[in-house]
């Protein structure tokens, strides 16, 4: 069960390549012009405070084993909370996450592997509480696209890091782990086909009904 504060959390989702961060931006402008006596505030997973932006650097870059990767990811969001997230959405703000735990679902889930009762239990510590109740966006926008297309879009883009760089199989996995967790939780996740165009897709997201 998710935790229910005055604010409202959304996070932007989908494997390297599909689109999201085109959007993101643009997404976080049109809200604070749709709601302008509500703050607005656009975050990042990995990072999103000092220390996580540090932790990005090695997480992005630095090879290590895949359960530390998972332990550092987790370390970053729990500093992410705490600082950022948490507070923001207690006093009212709208907050826009480039990434959250979904992704480490995916990607040291799904791509890597990693055990989903390893992740389930990092979840459950870094967003729950004593009464059960766990911190999830309010929404999450999924950016669906096949990883061959995903893979011919990055190619055009700047320097990849160490993920960027894995294969297509290693990406359809991420894909179809982000999908199990849309099936299992329909009323958090808004599914977008990213094989649209830009322009399809912005005004989707648009007339996107957000309960705000």
């Amino acid at each position: 069960m998710n935790i229910q504060y005055p604010g409202y959390f959304l996070s932007f989702e989908g494997i390297d390549g599909a689109g999201k961060s085109t959007h993101i931006e643009a997404f976080s402008e049109l809200l604070k012009q749709r709601h302008p006596n509500r703050d607005v505030l656009m975050t990042r997973e990995p990072g999103g405070t000092p220390l996580g932006e540090q932790l990005r650097k090695l997480l992005l870059d630095a090879p290590m084993n895949l359960e530390t990767e998972a332990l550092l990811m987790f370390a970053a969001r729990r500093e992410h909370i705490a600082q950022v997230i948490e507070p923001a959405i207690k006093d009212g703000k709208i907050v826009i996450s480039d990434r959250f735990t979904d992704a480490s679902f995916a990607y040291q889930g799904g791509g890597r592997g990693l055990s989903l009762e390893k992740l389930n239990t990092l979840e459950n510590w870094v967003q729950g509480r004593a009464d059960g109740l766990i911190l999830q966006p309010n929404l999450t926008i999924l950016f669906d696209l096949p990883g061959a297309i995903a893979q011919a879009r990055r190619s055009q883009v700047r320097a990849p890091d160490k993920f960027e760089k894995m294969d297509l199989e290693f990406f359809e996995r991420v894909r179809q782990e982000y999908l199990r967790r849309a099936k299992a939780d329909p009323k958090r996740f808004y599914l977008v086909d990213a094989t649209q165009t830009r322009e399809a897709i912005w005004e989707e997201l648009k007339l996107l009904p957000l309960g705000l």
